[in-house]
């Protein structure tokens, strides 16, 4: 899968413009603030129907404009496709559209348009709260597939409404919930668990390749036995007192994490910012392995500043692995000097949102 062409009309700072995207990728270069990671956020908006810096549809419209337009032309094993949005500020309209047909729910067409991304501030994911990586686990499994993506959605909405109970000191009413919890919350432990034991040997293999000489694990941390349905009735009952007295659901994988160590160590404690920063990338080359072997295809890989915290050797060992996917990647960076020698990719030079071809 690769993107052809990307048009963006009224997008934050970048012009009316309508890009063809060489096949193998670019190499976006300007100094900071120029708007690199709007050209990256614009080829991204497609792939989910929203910014991947979880900013709002408004804050998007460039100043003086009242609409934003963001087009993917993108190849899919040689069949030409497309994903776009317009968005209208005036009343808040928004239409979001695969292959020129409007989409009635979002679940339809997400991840038509398949890209990754790896942001700065996505270090957070081996550094940060667990909260950081349930959502990378449930974003990977939900465009992995769709079956997951509705059983997050029940789980959620069942959530929602039994924590309401809670708070309102209703626990009759909160039970009344537990049924769709436990059938869509097993469903959602399941698929978590079968991701991580797959994911487990890959990330210590992704981590190594990126030139560490510390072996590093991942593991899933929750309970495993509320995979099975029967098992949520005797865990609910157990956390009832504790569930009414914090006003909240205490049990089910929206209190799981995905844990990352170093030599048996913490990553996020013990590791340092370079071993952080190489973690977070190894996830995120999980996220695009998992995407692959689900959907048949190579996603694309947008990466913002991946290389500026890198020392050479790591920089090295991670463009030999973005050669081996063989996949569209896309990199920013403020300087040529921060990017690996030979990157092999067109160089294109963004001045004031502006990108000029090369």
């Amino acid at each position: 899968m690769r993107l052809v062409r990307l048009e963006v009309r009224g997008y934050r700072n970048l012009p009316d413009c309508e890009l063809r995207v060489p096949e193998d990728g670019v190499v976006l270069l300007g100094a900071n603030g120029q708007g690199k990671t709007n050209f990256l956020e614009a080829a991204y908006y497609p792939v989910l129907f929203r910014s991947f810096r979880g900013a709002g549809d408004s804050e998007l419209v460039r100043f003086g404009e009242s609409a934003f337009r963001v087009v993917a032309g993108f190849e899919v094993n040689g069949h030409a496709r497309s994903a776009s949005t317009t968005f209208i500020t005036t009343g808040r309209k928004k239409r979001n559209e695969v292959d020129g047909t409007e989409l009635e729910r979002l679940a339809n067409g997400a991840g038509a348009w398949l890209a990754v991304t790896f942001l700065p501030g996505d270090v957070t994911l081996a550094s940060g709260p667990a909260s950081e990586r349930r959502y990378f686990l449930d974003r990977t499994l939900s465009l992995a597939n769709t079956g997951y993506l509705r059983s997050l959605s029940r789980y959620r909405a069942a959530l929602v409404q039994r924590n309401a109970a809670l708070r309102q000191g209703r626990a009759d009413l909160a039970r009344a919930f537990d049924r769709p919890l436990s059938d869509s919350g097993a469903e959602v432990v399941m698929a978590r668990l079968g991701w991580a034991g797959v994911a487990a040997a890959r990330f210590t293999s992704e981590f190594a390749g990126l030139g560490e000489p510390s072996v590093a694990r991942l593991s899933y941390h929750g309970n495993g036995a509320l995979a099975e349905r029967s098992a949520w009735p005797d865990e609910l009952a157990r956390a009832s007192a504790r569930d009414q007295a914090r006003g909240m659901t205490t049990v089910g994988p929206h209190r799981d994490d995905l844990r990352l160590f170093l030599d048996d160590r913490a990553i996020r404690d013990f590791g340092s910012t370079g071993q952080q920063r190489s973690a977070a990338i190894a996830l995120k080359l999980l996220e695009l392995e998992t995407l692959r072997d689900a959907r048949g295809v190579q996603p694309a890989l947008l990466l913002d500043d991946v290389f500026a915290e890198l020392d050479r050797p790591r920089q090295l060992s991670l463009l030999a692995r973005l050669r081996r996917g063989g996949g569209q990647v896309m990199i920013t960076s403020p300087r040529a000097d921060e990017l690996p020698d030979d990157a092999g990719l067109t160089v294109w030079r963004v001045e004031g949102g502006r990108v000029h071809e090369r």
